[in-house]
């Protein structure tokens, strides 16, 4: 568990740099979606180095930027680029950044990812609302000594993914004129691609999309009271659904596709968040 001081001393710094009151609202966007904040209009921009608590991330397509303005009339913050387990940060650590931005006041975390299609019908380009999770990495933010005045011990998770988020997601994407499909996440820890008998495990315990984030900070974000809304871009078939071999190029590649299409969800969606 982050220590009360380590947060603070993110929220300052954050607070020094971007004057006034600070949004309700955060995105963390996933691998190949950064270009989403170069649409964030008068930014202020925060490296990742700057912010105590803030690892820099390793991973080609994540610029490891706070970036704070407003898209769409509506204001946020937004992380341009994400950590990973699989870099070696303790799940611990991929926590701190979503305290920091719960001290600074925001209410409500979007997250998004690029994942891999489980469900056969979910192929390269389709955009997956998540309404639940599997956490198949064995590792939890929220392991060791709790703050209680972040959160409780034993949070509940049974709306992990706020149904009221996923309803203004889903009128949005009507209003976009994008097709949204609804569906289960697993986490697998990475950053090997899971295997053939991996993904028919996966299938079988009702997975339809699987991927190397997001949960972490689902589980930190409930845990300290923030409502969540997750977001995957398929970005392929897992292993074994297709004779394709897996690589991360193809990953950012699939995912540029499919900006377009993400923009626009956006873009309908913020206005409608309030405040």
């Amino acid at each position: 568990m982050a220590k009360s001081d380590e947060i603070e001393r993110g929220a300052v710094a954050i607070r020094a740099a971007v004057p006034g009151a600070f949004p309700k609202t955060a995105l963390i966007l996933g691998s190949g979606l950064g270009s989403l904040a170069e649409r964030i209009e008068q930014p202020t921009d925060i490296s990742y180095g700057d912010i105590p608590g803030f690892p820099v991330p390793t991973v080609s397509g994540h610029h490891g930027r706070l970036r704070i303005g407003t898209l769409g009339g509506h204001r946020l913050a937004c992380m341009q680029g994400r950590l990973h387990a699989y870099e070696g940060h303790p799940a611990q650590a991929i926590a701190v950044p979503i305290r920091i931005l719960r001290r600074l006041g925001v209410e409500r975390l979007i997250l998004t990812n690029a994942a891999g299609g489980v469900n056969p019908k979910f192929t390269a380009g389709t955009l997956m609302l998540i309404a639940d999770h599997i956490n198949f990495s064995g590792q939890n933010p929220l392991i060791g000594a709790n703050d209680d005045a972040v959160g409780p011990r034993f949070p509940d998770m049974s709306h992990a993914y706020d149904p009221g988020m996923r309803g203004l997601f889903a009128a949005a994407a009507k209003r976009a004129g994008v097709a949204l499909e609804t569906g289960i996440y697993v986490y697998a820890l990475g950053p090997s691609f899971e295997t053939p008998a991996e993904i028919r495990m996966f299938a079988t315990l009702g997975a339809d999309t699987v991927g190397m984030s997001t949960v972490p900070e689902c589980l930190a974000a409930v845990h300290c009271g923030m409502r969540v809304a997750g977001l995957s871009v398929i970005t392929n078939l897992a292993a074994g659904l297709s004779r394709v071999a897996l690589t991360h190029h193809d990953t950012l590649a699939e995912a540029a596709k499919a900006y377009d299409r993400v923009e626009r969800l956006f873009l309908a969606l913020l206005p409608t968040l309030g405040d």
